[in-house]
C-alpha cells in the first residue's frame, strides 16, 4: 500500500483550502497558513491522515465488510463510481435518498421492486401488458435504477461510509453517526470534521485531488481483499490437509482393530482343539 507524498498531494492540489471568511474554526489544527485569502492545508497531516484511514478500511475490507462511498457532487460523481466499482464496492452519486441508512429496509423494498421487474422482463409477464402499462413500469425502472443501481448488492448496513465534502452530504454523515456507521471523509476547510471519525483534510472541490486520494483508499481495501482470498484459499487448503490425516488415521485404526480381530480368531482356533483333547 503507498501513501501519496507531499510532492504527489502538492501537485494534485490538495492543500488549497476555501475563503479564509468561509472557513470552520474546528479545521484549525489542519490549516498551514493563509495566502492571498486562502486558507492552505497542512499536506503532511493530510498524509498521515490518508495512511490512517487507508490501514482501517483495508481491516473492514479484509473482514469482508462492505463500505458506502457517498459523492453527489459533480467534480466526484465518475472519480468515485470508477474507483467504487473496481473494488465492488456500493456507492450513491445521484441524490442520498433521505433515510437510506435509518430506513434501510424500506429502500431494500424498493430494490426488490426493480428486481420484480427485470423478472417480469425475462419470464414473459411484460410483454402481456398494455402499452401504457409498460412504459409506466419502464420508466419506474429506470428511475429506480439511477437512484439505487449502485447499492443493489448492499443486502445490510455497509460497515463504514466514506464521504467527499461532509458538507454537502450531511444528511448521510448524520444518518451514520446516529447508527453508529464509522465515517471516513474528505474535509474542506469550510466543514466541521466532529462528526467524522476518520478525517482526511484536503481540497474536496478539485477532481484530480479526489483521485488521488481515491487511489491510494481503493488501493489499500483492494490489499484487504486480495489477503481474504488468500487467507480463504490456505483454509480451504489446511481443512482438505486435515480432513485427508483424519481419514489415513482412520484407516490406519480400521487396519489394526482387523489385524486384531484375526489374531483373536486365531487364538480362539488354537484353543479349540486343545480344550478337546482334554476332554
Amino acid at each position: 500500500m503507498s501513501t501519496p507524498n507531499f510532492d504527489q498531494l502538492l501537485e494534485a492540489g490538495c492543500h488549497f483550502g476555501h475563503l479564509k471568511r468561509k472557513w470552520n474554526p474546528a479545521m484549525a489544527p489542519y490549516i498551514f497558513m493563509e495566502r492571498n485569502g486562502i486558507h492552505i492545508i497542512d499536506l503532511y497531516k493530510t498524509s498521515a491522515k490518508i495512511e490512517e484511514a487507508a490501514n482501517a478500511l483495508k481491516t473492514i475490507a479484509k473482514s469482508g465488510k462492505k463500505v458506502l462511498f457517498v459523492a453527489t457532487k459533480k467534480q466526484a460523481k465518475q472519480v468515485v463510481a470508477d474507483k467504487a466499482q473496481s473494488i465492488n464496492m456500493p456507492y450513491v452519486i445521484e441524490r442520498w435518498p433521505g433515510g437510506m441508512l435509518t430506513n434501510f429496509p424500506t429502500i431494500r423494498k424498493a430494490v426488490k421492486k426493480m428486481t420484480a421487474i427485470d423478472k417480469m422482463t425475462k419470464d414473459g409477464t411484460f410483454d402481456n401488458l398494455s402499452k401504457r402499462e409498460k412504459l409506466q413500469i419502464t420508466r419506474q425502472r429506470a428511475k429506480l435504477e439511477k437512484t439505487l443501481g449502485s447499492i443493489a448488492d448492499l443486502n445490510r448496513l455497509p460497515s463504514a461510509l466514506f464521504v467527499v465534502d461532509v458538507l454537502k452530504e450531511r444528511i448521510a454523515v448524520a444518518e451514520a453517526n446516529r447508527l453508529g456507521i464509522p465515517v471516513f471523509a474528505m474535509v474542506d476547510t469550510n466543514s466541521d470534521p466532529s462528526n467524522v471519525d476518520y478525517v482526511i483534510p484536503a481540497n474536496d472541490d478539485a477532481s484530480k485531488s479526489i483521485e488521488l486520494i481515491l487511489d491510494s483508499i481503493c488501493a489499500a481495501m483492494a490489499e484487504g481483499l486480495e489477503e481474504r482470498k488468500v487467507e480463504k484459499v490456505d483454509a480451504q487448503a489446511a481443512g482438505e490437509q486435515e480432513d485427508g490425516e483424519k481419514g489415513r488415521g482412520d484407516r490406519r485404526e480400521r487396519r489394526r482393530v482387523s489385524r486384531n480381530n484375526r489374531g483373536s480368531e486365531a487364538a480362539e482356533a488354537t484353543e479349540a482343539p486343545e480344550a478337546a483333547e482334554a476332554e
